[in-house]
């Protein structure tokens, strides 16, 4: 069951049935299963906080992904701060809509295995997340509102 809640922020505009079924099917393509996800959209003071009190990290992030994974069932608890996420979008010129999709199959793929931290790995996490972009469902292509 992949669960969507907010703390300290509203709730994204997003189709959660379709991206369920995009999500299980990314994680499908390294061979997972979806057990229990949870998603917790909230703001960057909300993240930072989750950063120093379980990473011992005092900065602020896009996203903290715990991994709860056994048997080749992927659980976990995700945490995406919109603020990072926005203020990313213009950084890099992204649209908001794709920039947090991306975040979102960003903890999948760390459920997955796939990691970020090391030299080359990043270029790994980076083709891993555009594939799962490129295989999106039409139905959430496209910006539904825009985010403000």
């Amino acid at each position: 069951m992949i669960s969507y809640t907010t703390c300290q922020t509203h709730m994204p505009d997003i189709k959660k049935r379709a991206t369920n079924e995009w999500i299980k099917s990314v994680a499908a393509l390294y061979h997972f299963k979806i057990g229990e996800i949870a998603y917790i959209f909230c703001n960057d003071e909300k993240i930072l906080d989750v950063n120093k009190q379980y990473l011992q990290h005092d900065f602020y992030t896009d996203i903290i992904t715990f991994d709860y994974s056994e048997n080749g069932i992927i659980n976990g608890d995700i945490f995406i701060s919109l603020d990072t996420v926005k203020s990313n979008s213009e950084k890099y010129h992204s649209d908001y809509h794709t920039e947090l999709y991306r975040v979102i199959i960003h903890g999948i793929l760390h459920l997955c295995g796939i990691n970020d931290k090391l030299p080359g790995e990043r270029e790994i996490m980076e083709a891993a997340e555009n594939a799962a972009l490129a295989i999106r469902p039409s139905t959430i292509r496209t910006p539904l509102t825009s985010e403000s």
